[in-house]
């Protein structure tokens, strides 16, 4: 029986082991994110826009990990930060994880990256829901040519913008089956405590971390980018 035991612990331990999470690790994943947003940025039929970036109250950057033949992902992980209401400047990070969603066109190919603009107030309230995006859709839109599209989410008046290094134009694309929630874990190893969504990206709990600090210099250094033109 004692054999029979151990036999059963020593893979649990493995897979606990596997599934730690340091925040040096965690720091290397907003750095991955950051150096994804600026490959984007360097791309004038791919960047998003200064004037967008200027307007969002509040950004996701979504890097998806193993994908299908529809794009469905499992393991994608990203981070969220909004504006301080009263400085206008980026705040820390909270992270987050993709569960099962289906992203992209329904046909074959491969998506890597994207970035989601929470264009008000109220749509960055997505953000401390338990499934921060969960069975809605985003529809394309034309007439842009770095790649923008209008997203319809609960609640239905949320104003919500994506992006794809990629593909460009969103167009035709759709989250189903699947939801980004807060990654309670990675949030948990990065800051040394439980913290909810709320208290991260709202209450102020916790200060940038350096990693964090980087990202937001980035994001408002493209705020300042000149507008591209369009051929």
């Amino acid at each position: 029986m004692k054999t029979k035991l151990m036999l059963t612990l020593i893979p649990l331990a493995f897979a606990a082991t596997a599934m730690a999470i340091d925040k040096a690790e965690l720091d290397n994943r907003v750095r991955t994110l950051t150096s994804r947003f600026e490959a984007m940025q360097q791309r004038p039929d791919r960047r998003i826009p200064a004037e967008n970036l200027r307007k969002a109250q509040g950004i996701v950057l979504l890097d998806r990990t193993k994908a299908g033949f529809i794009f469905a992902y499992q393991g994608g992980s990203g981070v969220a930060l909004v504006r301080d209401p009263k400085t206008a400047k980026w705040g820390p990070t909270a992270f987050l994880t993709a569960n099962e969603a289906s992203l992209g066109f329904q046909v074959g190919g491969e998506h890597n990256f994207f970035v989601i603009l929470f264009m008000s107030t109220n749509a960055t309230r997505l953000l401390t829901m338990p499934n921060v995006m969960a069975g809605g859709e985003a529809r394309g839109t034309a007439g842009d040519s770095s790649a923008v599209a209008e997203g319809t989410m609960t609640p239905p008046d949320a104003d919500v913008l994506v992006y794809d290094l990629r593909k460009g134009l969103y167009a035709g694309a759709a989250l189903k089956g699947g939801s980004i929630a807060p990654d309670e874990n990675a949030n948990r190893a990065y800051y040394g405590q439980s913290l909810s969504m709320h208290e991260i990206l709202f209450e102020q709990k916790v200060k940038p971390t350096e990693a964090a600090t980087e990202l937001a210099r980035k994001l408002a250094e493209h705020e300042k980018a000149p507008a591209y033109s369009r051929k």
